[in-house]
């Protein structure tokens, strides 16, 4: 395993051509790396990104691969280790953060150079269509007698946005946090997997994640943790229903530690172009997104703020 990864840190990055995208020239050579499986939001939203860049003429063909692990932590000590690579990005969002508690990560967020907050989006409480729990309030009933047998599944690591939504909601309900069985997956897919196949009793994701099963029919949202309902969505929030819980997961990207002024502008330029063309609008209104965008500095200001948030919370819980 050790080799395998050494071997990853090690790989030469692509060379792309010098130009950025406010000149009219596109920036070429982009990759973009996902730290966790395909399927899971990091991977929807580097895709997304990917397409939305190069269809609006932003970018030449995007390089978008998968480096799943230790909850996003592997990719991020990719990241690092890429140092001064103006051609590489992480997608990344608030489980990332997490990780590097929950998984005493060497590398950290604060080692990167932040580019931009992209998207902001609500959790979702999910079952299988067929699942017993008609409504939440079924849901909550089960999980107060028999939290230990009412597993919850989640695509993040502990301090993860999947995991925090539940143990905040299981406070909120009058369930120890303690005492909550949490099932953590590698992201959307396998979470997708899990609760469909009832390995758990419900799961807590974005909704962007899921929206073609629950369209489908195939999974059923019991609740949302945002504030305000999300239109076309048939499900109350978590206040609605009694909870005195609001949370929200938010996404962007950073890169590798090191980069030349000049790089970074070429990054944060493509980005704050992306975020106002109608491709982008396309798919933050395809996915239920939130427009969140943040330019690098502002990002970093407010990454470090996450990073303290998170903190406290993982400690006020009893979970660190």
């Amino acid at each position: 395993m050790v080799a395998v990864l050494a071997a990853l840190l090690l790989v030469p990055p692509a060379v792309g051509a010098i130009g950025g995208g406010g000149d009219g020239t596109q920036l070429r050579g982009l990759r973009m790396l996902v730290p966790n499986a395909p399927g899971g939001g990091y991977d929807v939203t580097a895709r997304s990104a990917a397409k939305a860049m190069e269809d609006a003429g932003l970018t030449g063909s995007v390089e978008v691969f998968n480096l799943p692990g230790a909850g996003g932590t592997v990719g991020l000590g990719r990241t690092v280790n890429e140092a001064g690579d103006d051609r590489l990005v992480m997608s990344m969002g608030l489980g990332v953060v997490g990780s590097v508690y929950s998984n005493d990560s060497p590398a950290t967020l604060e080692q990167t150079t932040p580019i931009a907050r992209l998207t902001e989006e609500t959790e979702i409480v999910v079952v299988p269509g067929d699942s017993p729990y008609r409504n939440l309030g079924d849901l909550l009933a089960a999980w107060r007698a028999a939290p230990g047998k009412t597993p919850v599944g989640g695509g993040s690591s502990p301090g993860g946005p999947d995991h925090l939504a539940p143990m905040l909601m299981a406070e909120g309900a009058g369930v120890d946090p303690r005492t909550v069985n949490y099932v953590s997956y590698d992201g959307g897919g396998e979470l997708l997997a899990a609760v469909l196949g009832g390995k758990v009793a419900f799961g807590v994701s974005g909704l962007g994640e899921f929206a073609d099963q629950i369209a489908s029919g195939d999974l059923r949202v019991l609740a949302v943790t945002a504030g305000e309902r999300i239109p076309g969505l048939d499900a109350p929030t978590l206040r609605e229903s009694g909870i005195d819980v609001e949370f929200t997961n938010w996404r962007g990207v950073v890169a590798p530690p090191g980069l030349d002024p000049e790089g970074v502008a070429e990054l944060e330029r493509a980005y704050a172009e992306l975020h106002t063309t109608p491709e982008w609008r396309e798919v933050l209104a395809r996915n239920g997104w939130q427009d969140a965008y943040l330019p690098g500095p502002e990002f970093g200001r407010f990454l470090a703020d996450e990073d303290a948030r998170v903190e406290r919370v993982l400690t006020g819980l009893g979970l660190t």
